[in-house]
């Protein structure tokens, strides 16, 4: 088991990738802080990370509104958040970069990016925890461990009696995280009718609401 500190407090709560996955996400942590928030615990600044905007295709689907087309994601989710809860959320439209976006120290780092450049600037943040999430069609996953050098890593990868206080980086555990998408082969498109095309989905409405299977 990993070794927990409760007198160790997070700092700052950082969520990259605020699309479908994302930005339930970053529902489920404002309404976590709040709660701390009201039972007078310390609570940890939350910050946005997203440099797009909001498409018509995104609303249904994820969590914006036909309002919110054409503005910053993350603006949109942090005056959302703000203005319900009394939070001060922070919102940054860039893309994410460990040199910019991180505290040194007390961060925890929730990625649900859609490509690798972002998951490498997210790996390499210091002394942070790192919580990946990614979906396909009817299911998902999470990796968690610690960003930083690899080597750091595999010096306490063995733990002592069972304890562990540091987790390897997770492209160390899974590569491809921080490596392309495969090239695939586009395969012929078989005829189907109107109703078929309709009924068709990229991805099932409602999997980025529910729980993630823990790898």
């Amino acid at each position: 088991m990993n070794i927990f500190d409760p007198n160790t407090h997070i700092q700052t709560v950082t969520i990259v990738g605020l699309g479908g996955t994302g930005a339930q996400v970053a529902r489920s942590v404002a309404r976590m802080v709040y709660d701390m928030k009201a039972a007078r615990l310390h609570t940890p600044q939350i910050v946005l990370i997203d440099p797009d905007r909001v498409e018509q295709k995104n609303v249904g689907r994820q969590l914006y509104t036909e309002a919110d087309v054409g503005q910053p994601k993350a603006h949109v989710l942090m005056r959302r958040f703000n203005m319900a809860l009394g939070l001060d959320i922070v919102a940054i439209d860039q893309p994410v970069s460990s040199e910019k976006h991180f505290e040194r120290w007390g961060n925890l780092i929730v990625g649900a990016v859609d490509n690798h450049l972002a998951r490498r600037e997210l790996a390499k943040a210091n002394g942070a925890i790192w919580l990946d999430a990614g979906n396909h069609f009817n299911a998902g996953q999470v990796v968690i461990g610690n960003t930083g050098d690899p080597e750091t890593a595999l010096r306490y990868i063995d733990g002592q009696n069972g304890r562990y206080i540091y987790l390897p980086n997770a492209g160390l555990l899974f590569p491809a995280l921080l490596e392309p998408e495969p090239e695939v082969k586009p395969q012929p498109e078989p005829e189907r009718s109107c109703a078929e095309l309709v009924a068709a989905r990229e991805q099932d409405l409602l999997i980025n609401g529910a729980p993630v299977t823990g790898r």
